[in-house]
């Protein structure tokens, strides 16, 4: 089938890690002989048409240049509180509609597949054409703190062919928050590099954690868990990858623990470069709260590594099991702290993330997740009737 792939993360050079996960999505499904024309914006001013892995991709212009700035920053929702910036957000949404339109009349494109419900899912609904909208985390965050947010969204999702979710976590908050019958949401993560992650950690270099050091990431409560192994006679080296706004104040943090010598803060790193960074840990460290899907704990468990997760860390609650290879626990420095102690000490939970890994390997791997999503446009095909399947 031919399709139309909206969003507003696609990689913009190699290496980029914007939407990463999305493009395997699509490059799978090329490999399984499916047409995709990706949908994305432009990014200060670079746009236009452009085949990036023999894929066609369509950069819509949609202010000036040096205010084409909402996609591939992270920055989104909090540009389009200015009266600017929602005004371009507009723009964008109008003009990415107007092209998904003229590209399923000129290339006979038979679905849209929109990433987050906002911008792509408006702009999918706005094009009227059958539509698919996958629900990734902070489009769902954004439905509980607006009610014209809700109002919209929930036009936008009852009119979707089909609407998938990441995890569980994400469909039962959108159901909940939008109205929908949570029966009816395809719960779906999306793929994993596999090809990167598929050494099995030898163990040896104590604690690992990744993520953008935000506060929804409370590297502090690992820090003070790590701070309490210390005090015990129970210390291990700790390695955070990452980069962010709370860097600073938790690299202070760990110089007032008495841990700075056995912290080492590595910055953000290339994706290639993250399995080499934490491949060989003894435990994995995810104590974020509210993760749509919680990445970074899954390709840990890829390699083989036990995780430890917080109970209310959302989305990573598909991924960690509650027992053998990973622990699910309070947010409660001493429960990591002895979670942590307890897996790095015993090799069976080696094994059984070995394991673990191997059949998550099975879940989110490309080529797996592009059959899934291939029954899934079938089954969005039948629903928009006759002249669509």
């Amino acid at each position: 089938m031919n399709l139309a792939c909206l969003t507003h993360a696609y990689p913009r050079w190699e290496g980029d890690v914007a939407g990463a996960f999305i493009e395997r999505l699509v490059l799978a499904l090329t490999a399984r002989g499916h047409g995709v024309h990706v949908v994305a914006p432009a990014d200060a001013g670079k746009g236009g048409k452009e085949l990036r892995h023999q894929v066609p991709v369509t950069r819509v212009r949609y202010a000036p240049a040096r205010r084409e700035t909402l996609a591939y920053r992270g920055t989104m929702v909090a540009a389009v509180r200015s009266p600017a910036g929602l005004l371009f957000a507009a723009s964008l949404i109008q003009r990415q509609a107007r092209v998904v339109a003229r590209l399923c009349r000129e290339e006979q494109l038979e679905l849209v597949h929109a990433h987050w419900w906002i911008p792509g899912g408006v702009s999918a609904w706005l094009a009227r054409r059958p539509y698919v909208v996958t629900l990734h985390g902070t489009d769902v965050a954004l439905l509980e703190g607006s009610l014209p947010a809700r109002l919209l969204a929930r036009r936008v999702l009852r009119g979707a062919a089909v609407v998938t979710a990441v995890s569980s976590y994400l469909a039962e908050r959108a159901a909940r928050t939008a109205g929908l019958d949570l029966g009816s949401i395809v719960v779906q993560p999306m793929p994993a590099d596999t090809r990167a992650f598929g050494r099995t950690s030898r163990g040896g270099a104590g604690v690992a954690t990744v993520g953008r050091l935000t506060p929804q990431k409370r590297i502090p409560l690992l820090l003070e868990a790590m701070a309490l192994l210390r005090a015990g006679d129970r210390s291990l080296p700790l390695t955070v990858v990452g980069d962010g706004p709370e860097r600073a104040a938790l690299e202070r943090r760990a110089a007032d623990l008495g841990i700075a010598d056995q912290t080492r803060f590595l910055g953000e790193l290339p994706p290639a470069h993250i399995p080499d960074a934490i491949g060989d840990a003894d435990v994995f460290a995810f104590p974020a709260q509210g993760e749509g899907l919680g990445l970074a704990a899954a390709e840990a468990l890829l390699l083989g590594i036990p995780v430890v997760a917080t109970r209310d860390g959302g989305g990573v609650t598909d991924i960690v099991p509650s027992n053998g290879a990973g622990r699910l626990v309070a947010p409660d420095a001493r429960e990591l702290a002895q979670a942590i102690v307890e897996l790095a000490r015993d090799p069976e939970r080696r094994r059984l993330a070995a394991e673990g890994g191997a059949a998550l390997r099975r879940r989110v791997e490309p080529a797996a997740v592009a059959e899934r999503f291939e029954a899934v446009y079938l089954q969005a095909l039948q629903r928009a009737g006759p002249r669509h399947a």
